[in-house]
Order: C-alpha cells, then sequence, then structure tokens
C-alpha cells in the first residue's frame, strides 16, 4: 500500500485506501488509457463523441466556471460553511460573477461517515451546521450556483472513508436536488471493480430523475480519471469527464496533463467536455508566468475553469489572472472547439482554437526552461487570405495589426496567446513588433557576456523612431556595441542589436534577469511600447574530476509531485521528506530522487565528458511505477533507458556529454501516466 499525502491518494487508482480495498476484494481496475500523440492524424482519430447532441437538455453549453475547494484545503478544517459564503460573497466583489464564474463546489469530507438510519447522507454539522440546504440557498441568493461531490463506489477517496453513492444512487440525486445542488462531481474509488458506464450512467438516470421532481437540473461531472476512455462513450452521459489523474501545483504536473488533454479535442463540444482537472493558479507551487500558461491552456482546450486557491487569502495577480475576460471570453467560445495542437517541435508549441465569430485564438506555448522563438501565419491558423489581420494579445490587452506572421519570443515556461482575425480596420491599428534574442546567456561573476536582440516588424505597415534598449539589475553593466534605433522600420524587416553585459564581481551564482525594451510610433502617430525578460545565469564551471550530481548547484528543476529531492528518493511533499535511495534491495547515499515527469538541468559549460548513473524505480514503490529515463546534451538526446518498471532491475548508464553547456536529466511517465513513478538517478555523477 502507498504512503502518500492526502492529496495525492484523491483520485489515484493504485494508490491509497482505494486500491488496498479492491485488492482485498480481489477486484481490479482497468489499465489507464495510453496517451495519444500530441497530434493525432486523423485517420487516427474514431469518431468524435462531439457529434453526438448535447447531454443533460441543454446544460453547459459552454464549459462551466467556478470554485471547488480541494486544491487549497483538501480535507482541513477550514473547509466549512464559513469558508464557502465566504467565497460566493467574493465572487460577487471580485467580479468573478460577472466574469462568468458561476459554481461553487463542495468536494470530498463534507458529510458525516456514517449515513442516518434511513439511509440519507448527514452533512457534518462542525463544517455545516446549519446543513447543505442552507448553503445552496445563500449561493443561490448571490445569483450563483451550488456543487456537491461524490463517488461511484462505496466510499468516497478520502481514508476517513466517507460513504459514496454505489447502490444509493436513486437517494442520494434526489437528497441533492431536494437540497438545491445544481452540480455533482461523481469520483471513482471503491469501485468494486464494477464496470464505469454502468456506474455512471446509473447515476446519470438518478439525477434525470431527481431533476424531474424538483426541476432542477444537476450539471453531471464524470470524474473516472480517463481510466476508461470516456471521451468515447460519456457524451450522453455527462457533461463534463476527467480526462486524467489528479493535478498537482506543480509546472511538471500541468505540464503532463496538458499534453494527455489536447489530443482530445475532437471529442469536446457544447455540452460535453473533457476536463484535464481543476486550477491550481494561486497556490504558490508555481510562477506567475507558469500559472498565465496554465490558464492559457486550459482556456484554449475548452476546459472547464474551476478555481483551485481559496480566494479570502489570494493576492492581486492572482485575481488578475483568474479574471482577464479576454482569456475567459477564449474559454467561454459559444462555438465549443477545443484547440488543436498545429506542431510541438522542441517543446514550441503552436495550439489554435476556431471561433464563432471565425477568427482564431492561438496559444504560442513555451514548455522549455530558455526563452524560445514560436511562430505560425494566418494562412496556417486558418484564417481566410487578407491584407492585414487584427492580433489582440490576451495578456496585454492590445490590438496591433500584423500581415500574416504570428509570431513572439515566449519566456521560458510562459505562453503568449494571441486572437487573430481578418479585420477590414487592420490597418487602424499599430503594427505589431517581435522582440527576439539569441541564446540566454551564461556568465560568470564578473565576466563580460555577449548578447544579442533583434526588434522585427511583422505589421503591416510601416514603425516609425523605433529605440530599444537593455538594462539590467543594480550593479549589472550593459554597453551596446551596435545600433538601437532606426527612424523607419518596414514591414518584415528587423533592427538587429549587440549588446555587452557584465555581472558584478560578487554576483552571486543564480538567475538573474535582463530587460529588453522598444517604443516606436504607428503611421498614425500613436505610442507603442513593448518588452521581453531575457534571463541571464550567473554560474561557476563544474570541477576538474568526477562530481555527484547532487553536490553540484542546478540550473532548474521541475518535479511532477513535490521537489526534486538531494540524496533522498522523493517524498512528493515538502522538501527533505524523502527516504534513502534504494534499488535491487541496494541503497545509496548519493543521488536524485524524481517524480516524473521532471527535469533537471545542469551547467557544464563544456568542461564535461561524461554523466553516470544507476537508474530505476525506487523499490518503496513496491510492483507500482514506470519511468524511463533521458540524458539530453544541449539539445542533443543523447541517452534514453526506454521504460523501466519495478520488476526490471536498475540499469547503469553512461551519457557522453562532451562540449555541452548544459545536461538536461529527463524522467518520463513511461506513458501509462504518472501514478508511482519515483525515478533514482543513484550515484549520479558528471566526469569533467
Amino acid at each position: 500500500m502507498r504512503h502518500r499525502s492526502l492529496r495525492t491518494a484523491r483520485h489515484r487508482v493504485i494508490g491509497g485506501l482505494a486500491a488496498a480495498l479492491l485488492g482485498t476484494a480481489g477486484l481490479t481496475l482497468p489499465a489507464a488509457a495510453q496517451p495519444a500523440a500530441a497530434r493525432p492524424a486523423p485517420s487516427e482519430q474514431t469518431a468524435p463523441a462531439a457529434e453526438t447532441a448535447p447531454a443533460g437538455d441543454g446544460l453547459a453549453l459552454t464549459p462551466p466556471m467556478g470554485f471547488n475547494n480541494w486544491n487549497s484545503t483538501h480535507c482541513r478544517a477550514e473547509f466549512n460553511e464559513a469558508m464557502v459564503k465566504g467565497i460566493a460573497d467574493l465572487f460577487v466583489s471580485k467580479g468573478l460573477k460577472d466574469a462568468g464564474y458561476t459554481y461553487v463546489n463542495l468536494d470530498d469530507c463534507w458529510a458525516l461517515p456514517q449515513r442516518d438510519a434511513n439511509g440519507k447522507l448527514v452533512p457534518d454539522p462542525a463544517r455545516f451546521p446549519n446543513g447543505i440546504k442552507a448553503v445552496a440557498d445563500y449561493i443561490h441568493s448571490k445569483g450563483l450556483k451550488i456543487g456537491i461531490y461524490t463517488s461511484a463506489g462505496t466510499k468516497t477517496c478520502n481514508t476517513a472513508g466517507f460513504p459514496g453513492a454505489l447502490g444509493h444512487e436513486r437517494s442520494d440525486a434526489q437528497q441533492f436536488a431536494d437540497w438545491g445542488i445544481d452540480y455533482l462531481k461523481y469520483d471513482n474509488c471503491n469501485n468494486q471493480g464494477v464496470d464505469a458506464k454502468q456506474r455512471y450512467r446509473t447515476m446519470r438516470d438518478a439525477l434525470k430523475a431527481a431533476s424531474e421532481t424538483t426541476g432542477r437540473p444537476i450539471v453531471y461531472s464524470i470524474c473516472e480519471w480517463g481510466q476508461n476512455k470516456p471521451w468515447e462513450w460519456a457524451a450522453d452521459v455527462g457533461q463534463l469527464w476527467r480526462t486524467t489523474g489528479d493535478i498537482s501545483d506543480t509546472w511538471g504536473s500541468m505540464l503532463s496533463i496538458a499534453k494527455k488533454n489536447l489530443p482530445l479535442a475532437p471529442y469536446a463540444g457544447p455540452g460535453h467536455w473533457n476536463d484535464p482537472d481543476m486550477l491550481e493558479v494561486g497556490n504558490g507551487g508555481m510562477t506567475d508566468t507558469e500559472y498565465r500558461s496554465h490558464f492559457s491552456l486550459w482556456s484554449v482546450m475548452a476546459a472547464p475553469l474551476l478555481i483551485g486557491t481559496d480566494l479570502r487569502k489570494a493576492d492581486a495577480t492572482t485575481f488578475e489572472i483568474l479574471g482577464n475576460r479576454d482569456v475567459i471570453a477564449v474559454d467561454q467560445d459559444p462555438l465549443g472547439k477545443q484547440g488543436t495542437v498545429l506542431s510541438s517541435e522542441g517543446g514550441r508549441w503552436v495550439i489554435s482554437k476556431e471561433l464563432a465569430d471565425g477568427g482564431r485564438a492561438v496559444a504560442l506555448f513555451n514548455e522549455t526552461d530558455q526563452p524560445q522563438r514560436i511562430a505560425t501565419t494566418a494562412a496556417r491558423l486558418g484564417l481566410p487570405q487578407a491584407d492585414g489581420y487584427r492580433l489582440r494579445d490576451l495578456w496585454r490587452h492590445q490590438d496591433h495589426n500584423t500581415a500574416g506572421s504570428v509570431a513572439a519570443t515566449v519566456p521560458a515556461h510562459g505562453t503568449v496567446l494571441y486572437r487573430v482575425s481578418a479585420d477590414k480596420r487592420w490597418a487602424s491599428y499599430p503594427p505589431a513588433a517581435e522582440l527576439r534574442v539569441g541564446a540566454a546567456p551564461f556568465t560568470e561573476a564578473g565576466a563580460t557576456a555577449p548578447v544579442e536582440t533583434a526588434l522585427g516588424n511583422l505589421g503591416g505597415t510601416p514603425a516609425h523612431q523605433v529605440r530599444v534598449r537593455l538594462t539590467g539589475p543594480d550593479g549589472w553593466r550593459v554597453r551596446t556595441t551596435s545600433p538601437t534605433q532606426a527612424a523607419t522600420l518596414p514591414t518584415g524587416s528587423r533592427l538587429a542589436t549587440r549588446w555587452q553585459v557584465t555581472a558584478p564581481k560578487d554576483a552571486k551564482p543564480g538567475a538573474y534577469e535582463l530587460t529588453l525594451r522598444a517604443d516606436y510610433r504607428s503611421a498614425r502617430g500613436g505610442e507603442v511600447s513593448t518588452g521581453l525578460p531575457i534571463p541571464v545565469h550567473v554560474v561557476v564551471a563544474p570541477p576538474t574530476g568526477s562530481t555527484y550530481a547532487s553536490d553540484l548547484p542546478w540550473l532548474s528543476a521541475v518535479n511532477g509531485w513535490g521537489p526534486v529531492e538531494k540524496d533522498t528518493s522523493v517524498g512528493e511533499n515538502a522538501a527533505g521528506d524523502g527516504h534513502p535511495i534504494t534499488l535491487d534491495g541496494t541503497a545509496h547515499a548519493k543521488g536524485l530522487g524524481v517524480h516524473a515527469p521532471s527535469e533537471v538541468t545542469y551547467y557544464t559549460g563544456g568542461h564535461c565528458t561524461a554523466f553516470t548513473a544507476k537508474v530505476g524505480v525506487d523499490d518503496e514503490e513496491g510492483t507500482a511505477g514506470t519511468v524511463a529515463f533521458e540524458v539530453w546534451a544541449d539539445g542533443t538526446k543523447v541517452l534514453s533507458t526506454g521504460t523501466l518498471t519495478n520488476a526490471d532491475p536498475a540499469k547503469t548508464v553512461t551519457a557522453a556529454v562532451d562540449g555541452a553547456t548544459t545536461v538536461r536529466l529527463v524522467t518520463t511517465d513511461g506513458g501509462d501516466d504518472v501514478t508511482s513513478d519515483h525515478g533514482d538517478w543513484a550515484d549520479a555523477a558528471f566526469s569533467c
């Protein structure tokens, strides 16, 4: 049995109480669906569920928007009536209701562990002293709707053993309807091996019957984690279905889930949506740039937008991200198309979403840890030929014109989200300018590094009085060695500039940020300003000889669950909560403990020749876990183990990294989702 945090155990079938109970009963669940390629060929796509009539008499014709408490509170005591009412109040006072957020949803732990003598569910009197109906009435008084949670099993996913609805569907559905519930999240734990289609259809019928007696329709959220490919059969069952396991508040988890959900675009549409799980925006595990990517990707995928942070504690940036009406409009577009992947080479993603007005939303998404130029064209997006196009930046809320190019240098882990349309007034907008930068520089303290930048005019009209400038943090020196100004920049032309950047002598190793800015005037005289952050790393060359990776500073580290650990396995929660790295019964004092998907990047500066390690699934996973290990030298994959399970012996690997500036250690999930994927880089070392 897995020793997981409560959060991890919520919906993951190979861990926690659900697996233990099913194993005791001699039952097994179907294997997780194999993720498809980033963009399946049309011949590989089966008949999409999106062609089926919307379920639920027209419910959820756009993806549901609202709040769910689980990601921020789990089952802690702070989840209670006061919190739920407080969220409803903030929906109104902070403008989230006006932005489209409707549902205030309760997750697990709202009930007592035992039903009453009549088999009815009993709200926890400590959390909800006035009962669920009183809370529902309050939320309805605000012009909002309320959701609730249970499981398609004998108990819910929480280890306290709250009652599930298996065998009680009619009674529970009627109770929900009588309380005034508008939305049901129906989980998958403790399902006793009963066929998923049967379980979820039974509750569908129960909700329909209850709705008929009360006149209250209930949106039905199927949460069976994508185990039985619900996108292929659930369009006439519920309005949305989970396509993956649980999300966690990490870049690796969010990215992995997005990649699994993106290929399912043909199955989404009004009344039936792919659900890649709730939002983590504002919970603190990612940067603001990563949270904007999270929100952008969920919106371009036409995913439900369920806030997962405690808004009573949220900062201004969190409200700015969650309340961005330009981005929300992409998610809520009435055409109901999920965005499709046009390209993803090298972690540079172009995702296009057709819109009801004939335009396109396009996400230029950079999954890598360095700035990347990502580009497409209006023609590639499927727009009609035109002299020019309107290009609206949905995060900067700015309109420009483009002659047809759609491009940007996107920061690491960032997303530029545009709305592109053939607009007869295109020339009235200022020309779009693209700032570009060469490879992000590395420098030692006190040393000077070259930086090359360019400003290109993508518009169909010229840019005038063009000026660029580069600034650094306090103590950094920046000087130019080529022109920084141009009187006019015609369509398709560029202003290229070379700079010399010198770090302070006392600069500590780590990441710093330069800022490149450009100012220009449009043909009609309007002033335009744009900027681009440029990361620069102050580094220390690795020592001569053999050095353990865990004794070297890394440039970046991302992990599926919890932080990457030095010299222990990964514990999935706070730093330092792992155990001794153990492979094939042998403990290793040195190494890296990770949870797929994971990437750890080191600066080697061309000084190292080889990387060695012993790799495998940590013994603490028992029979669970599948991982694959890769080593990348700069942009070239120099080693790949293929998928390893805990039944496989650990592998001793050696990778040639001669001359590489950076070396990236990648751990993937083996293609079967991320449950129990604890990977060890035991005795990992560089020879320099």
